[in-house]
C-alpha cells in the first residue's frame, strides 16, 4: 500500500472529519455532483455524504471532489420557457461585439474584449 493511499483512506471519518476514500474508490451509492447531473439528478440540499482525494504531484496538494447519496438525490428542475429565453439573451450578448455591435458567431473572447476583426483589423485587410 502506497502512503498516498493511507493518507486518502479514512472510512470512519477520524481524519478529516467525514469519510474519505482514494480516486475511483468510492462505495457504490455515493456520487460527485456532475455524476449526479449525468443521471438527471441534483444534491438537492443534501448534506456532504463523503470526499474522495487523490494527491496532485505537480502542485504537491491534494485534489477533493465531494460525494452525494445518490439515494437521496432529487431530479434536475426542468428548464421553463422563461430560462430558455433569458439563457438566449446571455448567449447573444456573449457573442456581440461591444465596438462594432455585431453579432459575430461566436463567444467573444474576454482577453480581447471585442471580435477578432475589431481587434486586429490589419489582420483582415491583408487577408
Amino acid at each position: 500500500m502506497s502512503p498516498t493511499f493511507g493518507t486518502c483512506y479514512d472510512p470512519s471519518g477520524a481524519r478529516y472529519g467525514i469519510p474519505t476514500y482514494p480516486w475511483r474508490l468510492a462505495p457504490d451509492g455515493l456520487a460527485t455532483r456532475r455524476q449526479l447531473r449525468a443521471q438527471g439528478l441534483r444534491p438537492g440540499g443534501q448534506d456532504i455524504a463523503a470526499q474522495v482525494m487523490r494527491a496532485n504531484s505537480r502542485r504537491g496538494g491534494v485534489q477533493v471532489a465531494y460525494l452525494y447519496s445518490v439515494a437521496g438525490a432529487k431530479a434536475v428542475r426542468p428548464m421553463t420557457s422563461r430560462k430558455w429565453g433569458a439563457l438566449g439573451l446571455a448567449m447573444l450578448a456573449r457573442r456581440t461585439c461591444p465596438a462594432c455591435r455585431q453579432d459575430a458567431g461566436y463567444c467573444i473572447p474576454t482577453s480581447l474584449g471585442m471580435c477578432v476583426t475589431c481587434a486586429y483589423p490589419e489582420e483582415q485587410r491583408d487577408a
